[in-house]
């Protein structure tokens, strides 16, 4: 087999192996499924493109800092963020295949409702607390990911998860009085 076949089976294993947590992060940085999906292709074409020069260990990580890269280039080109309203909503009670988050499946409501609440939260919170938490990364992984200090990454977590927290309480009030 020659040096190209090799290095592009060992891709085609890389995206095997890493599509699921890819496109989880990237939805939870969007909150559509559809740009999620434009988001990971785009940034599997630019890994692809410079394969040979990516060391293998640390593969993910790479790919993962190419993926916040896009769509903070996404960002930019459409000036305008996901808003609660536009995020895809999909029929009550079904199970959100292959979606797990703290080691159990939740439904596509829960799904949702997340989703929702990050499509309030600042970008950089945003980003943040989907790469601290969702991708489970250290806080100086979150920082080299987006070229941050590891205090910003602390600062803007924290702002994060204290919205989170309120629109949680606000959200549960809300249920109690339907």
């Amino acid at each position: 087999m020659s040096t190209r076949a090799q290095r592009d089976e060992e891709f085609r294993a890389f995206v095997r192996s890493s599509s699921g947590s890819l496109s989880r992060t990237a939805w939870f940085l969007t909150g559509d499924a559809d740009v999620a999906a434009d988001l990971v292709q785009e940034a599997y074409a630019r890994a692809y493109a410079s394969w040979g020069r990516v060391r293998r260990a640390d593969a993910l990580a790479y790919v993962r800092k190419i993926l916040v890269n896009a769509n903070v280039d996404r960002w930019r080109r459409v000036r305008h963020e996901v808003v609660a309203d536009d995020v895809d909503r999909a029929a009550d009670g079904d199970i959100a295949d292959g979606f797990s988050a703290g080691g159990f499946e939740t439904g596509v409501d829960e799904r949702d409702r997340v989703a929702r609440m990050l499509a309030l939260l600042p970008r950089r919170q945003r980003a943040v607390v989907v790469l601290r938490y969702a991708d489970d990364l250290s806080e100086q992984a979150v920082a080299d990911h987006l070229g941050i200090s590891v205090g910003a990454v602390k600062s803007a977590a924290s702002r994060g998860l204290a919205a989170l927290r309120v629109s949680v309480s606000t959200s549960d009030l809300e249920r109690e009085w339907r």
